[in-house]
């Protein structure tokens, strides 16, 4: 695996504002669209791959007919994806309209939910593991064009999920105000009160829960059993140097969470707009994580649906979220045939040792220690 490896925080989640897709649960169910059948009279419901719409020119001709796409949970500067939105948008003429931004992967299901057999629903999800593990009946089986690039330990065999982009866990900070930061355990110091944050609940979000697993096995501890971990962040608030504030761009700029656990992808785009920000992936402590990419199986839009999921595993999609930082599941298939944006890939985050990619037990294990432990331990 190459600097491949999960994401998204509770609120990188630190949920923006309302939009669309935020519908009363109560108001009147809208019928999905009715240009859902390509010629040959295949739902796009049902299609696994473009070729049971007659090819990639019929999926697209469905797509264009019912003119939309809702996505959930995508912050513009998260991996990218404002300029992924714009991309697809402009390349296809289809209205991508991006609800709650901000909001957690455990977030995203919620609202598939309630907004089950409305117009606004979430046609895709982009979940973090633990979460999209524990939802997998809700995903519509779709193979990309590009499937059988995607290592076989990345992606579900029927096309259920498929991993689509990913990182290392990192500590971001800001080094004019705090001192340099070489190891999870620097963040007890009292030099840090009042600085740490995670950005989300880890119960909810894939960052935090990420940042809880590279805690725990800084602490001696493993990505499954996260006691050591949750014992840290335990301690941290002990100290005061905790604060539950889920950390964005704006906060970082503003210093009011100069230190932040989060995906280097992340805390390295910070960089950008503030050169005293740096990034530290702690040795020993190494946590890989790919996110996971799904169909809403309840899609409102299920051509526009599959039609992105070409599009993000396409080289043009691949490259988008390598520009944004983020290391795509197609890195190493797209190296070796020359596709791949090499200025983009020179300029990602280096990683030293060995790293630690959860399984689905740790997530399943984790997860459940965290329901009650999380909120005992930190509040």
């Amino acid at each position: 695996m190459h600097s491949v490896l999960l994401r998204r925080s509770t609120g990188m989640l630190a949920l923006v504002a309302t939009s669309a897709m935020v519908v009363s649960a109560c108001s009147a169910p809208t019928k999905s669209s009715d240009t859902t059948t390509a010629p040959g009279g295949k739902s796009a419901a049902t299609a696994t791959s473009a070729a049971d719409l007659g090819g990639m020119d019929a999926l697209v001709t469905a797509a264009k007919k019912e003119g939309a796409l809702n996505v959930i949970a995508l912050p513009p500067d998260w991996a990218n994806y404002g300029a992924i939105i714009k991309a697809f948008g402009d390349k296809y003429g289809i209205k991508v309209t991006s609800a709650q931004p901000d909001a957690s992967s455990a977030d995203e299901i919620t609202a598939a939910d309630r907004l089950k057999g409305q117009s606004t629903a979430p046609d895709v999800f982009d979940l973090g593991a633990a979460v999209a593990l524990a939802n997998t009946a809700k995903y519509a089986p779709y193979k990309v064009a590009t499937f059988a690039d995607v290592p076989d330990s990345f992606k579900d065999a029927n096309g259920a999920w498929v991993n689509d982009y990913g990182g290392y866990m990192s500590i971001g900070y800001d080094s004019s105000k705090v001192p340099t930061i070489t190891s999870v355990a620097d963040l007890l110091k009292p030099e840090f009160k009042g600085k740490v944050a995670l950005n989300g609940d880890p119960t909810k979000a894939g960052a935090a829960f990420a940042g809880v697993q590279m805690v725990s096995v800084a602490q001696g501890g493993t990505a499954g059993d996260l006691t050591k971990g949750v014992d840290f962040f335990k301690q941290l608030k002990a100290a005061g140097n905790f604060i539950p504030v889920d950390p964005t761009p704006a906060t970082i700029q503003s210093g009011q969470t100069p230190v932040v656990i989060d995906w280097d992808y992340l805390n390295a785009a910070a960089t950008a707009k503030l050169p005293s920000w740096k990034v530290v992936v702690p040795e020993g402590a190494v946590i890989a994580g790919y996110y996971y990419q799904a169909i809403n199986k309840d899609a409102p839009h299920p051509a526009a649906a599959r039609l992105w999921q070409e599009f993000l595993y396409s080289d043009e999609g691949q490259n988008l979220w390598l520009k944004g930082g983020a290391r795509p599941v197609r890195f190493d298939a797209m190296q070796k045939a020359g596709s791949l944006d090499a200025a983009a890939a020179a300029a990602l985050p280096k990683v030293s040792g060995t790293p630690v990619v959860p399984s689905q037990a740790d997530a399943t294990s984790g997860k459940a220690y965290l329901a009650t432990a999380w909120a005992n331990a930190v509040g």
